[in-house]
């Protein structure tokens, strides 16, 4: 491939992110200044967006495969500068990067198509589209990123997408509680990203994928990091991507994200956002080559998640908490194959379980007619079980982990008693010392005294007339 083809390869990568970014500014720009666009207009604009972007990753996998370039390194230019150091956006693409690229685009688009007629007379209808443009946005920018730094920005716009698109009924109390848990995990175990992002500055002098891993075609040779830095890195990243794909014990928030629209929760927890962790891990796989520590965690973590989830999912009552099992059955499995190094059926599993998964989320509706016409053709007849630890294993501890399975293994009790209250009263001590500093600031200081008790409500005049005594039925 000659310079000129290379560049003109580079800048095609390099717009993929950019036609959703322009479609959220233009709708966002348009809602904030005057009312939602007519679907029509919101859909143009945003599909049209998804179709161009697919078009480009598309063609910059033809051309990279036509040309058998392994690697593309595009700079665009520089953010901002402080010191000695500049915030570069730059594009590395590799086999790796390439199929997400793909696989995002694709996926993203049939979710919007799908969207289209699922939400047609919905009061959130724009919002949901202004949401997924800037969710396409954040997650080509990860998968396509040229530096940690660009992907944590990638990473935390697909976070706060997802907590948002959890909570889009807001109307309802439980959404909004769930998108809540959520973002508090998400906040929780970005903070082992943010970690990573500073010690790879320390340890490798950079933060470009290509000066710090190496631009070598994917999967490469290990890094020249030592054994230290490398496993303190490993397990930095392996804590984000514990919370980003809701491995344990950071799992209880996926079973609670299915409060928010079907299609979101096919393209969030089915296709790509809780595969981002994954994603995260096969990037830095020359960095897990020295850190051995890393991939036996991981590996015991996704088979601790993969089990877990295999019992809970077996005593489930609907279908998209079945299925949200389901899926951390199989991110688990993938994160052990990772451990062991298997980095391209990892990826050969994500990009199946991504298309299935999706499907049959946007099929759960139909389930239950499903299995309503699965049982009415077999009549009187035992359908087949491909369970053996009903053969293998007593009775009295089948009932026990029958009993565990109900409880979800006590993750709900351990989450709100060692994350959801010590952090609720953190932020109300902090409430209090910030009250306190604006009063001392503003010379009003809190009074202590007790807050009077609430008023009783009036009596009606029927009511004073008989004593206060009311006349109706208890």
């Amino acid at each position: 491939m000659s310079r000129i083809e290379v560049l003109e390869v580079g800048w095609l990568a390099a717009t993929v992110p950019l036609w959703p970014l322009l479609a959220f500014l233009l709708l966002g720009g348009v809602m904030l200044v005057h009312r939602a666009p007519r679907e029509r207009t919101v859909v143009r604009w945003v599909l049209g967006a998804l179709w161009l972007s697919l078009g480009c990753s598309v063609v910059t996998a033809a051309s990279l495969l036509l040309h058998h370039q392994d690697v593309l390194e595009v700079e665009v230019g520089r953010w901002f500068s402080a010191g000695d150091y500049s915030f570069m956006v730059s594009f590395f693409v590799d086999r790796l990067s390439v199929t997400m690229m793909v696989l995002t685009s694709a996926i993203t688009l049939f979710i919007g198509r799908f969207s289209v007629n699922y939400l047609h007379r919905e009061p959130g209808f724009a919002r949901f589209f202004l949401l997924l443009a800037l969710f396409a946005t954040g997650m080509l920018l990860l998968v396509e990123s040229g530096s940690i730094d660009l992907l944590f920005v990638g990473w935390e716009l697909v976070g706060l997408t997802s907590a948002l698109l959890i909570g889009f009924f807001h109307e309802r109390a439980t959404p909004v509680r769930s998108g809540l848990r959520a973002f508090t995990i998400y906040r929780l175990c970005d903070m082992g990203l943010l970690v990573a992002v500073v010690l790879l500055h320390h340890f490798a002098g950079s933060a470009e994928w290509a000066d710090a891993l190496g631009d070598r075609p994917w999967p490469g040779p290990a890094v020249t990091l030592g054994v230290v830095p490398a496993t303190v890195l490993g397990l930095c990243l392996m804590v984000a991507a514990m919370g980003k794909s809701a491995q344990l014990p950071f799992s209880s928030w996926l079973p609670r994200a299915m409060e928010g629209p079907t299609p979101s929760s096919a393209l969030f927890y089915g296709a790509l956002s809780v595969h981002a962790g994954l994603y995260l891990l096969l990037r830095a796989e020359p960095l897990l080559e020295h850190a051995p520590v890393v991939r036996m965690a991981l590996v015991g973590v996704g088979l601790l998640t993969a089990m877990h989830a295999t019992l809970v999912w077996r005593v489930q009552t609907d279908v998209k908490s079945s299925l949200a099992y389901g899926v951390l059955t199989q991110v688990g499995l993938m994160f052990a194959e990772v451990g062991l190094g298997l980095y391209r059926l990892a990826l050969v599993h994500l990009v199946a379980h991504a298309c299935l998964r999706c499907l049959q989320l946007l099929r759960a509706p139909s389930a239950l007619r499903e299995v309503q016409a699965r049982r009415a053709a077999l009549r009187a007849a035992k359908p087949p079980t491909v369970a053996v630890a009903h053969q293998v294993l007593p009775e009295g501890v089948l009932r026990r982990f029958y009993r565990l399975a109900l409880d979800r293994f006590g993750l709900e009790v351990l989450y709100a008693r060692w994350v959801t209250g010590p952090l609720l009263r953190v932020g109300q001590g902090m409430d209090r010392a910030e009250r306190r500093w604006v009063g001392a600031l503003s010379g009003w200081m809190p009074s202590n005294e007790p807050a009077l008790p609430p008023q009783q409500p009036e009596m009606r005049p029927a009511e004073q007339s008989s004593g206060g005594q009311s006349t109706g039925a208890l």
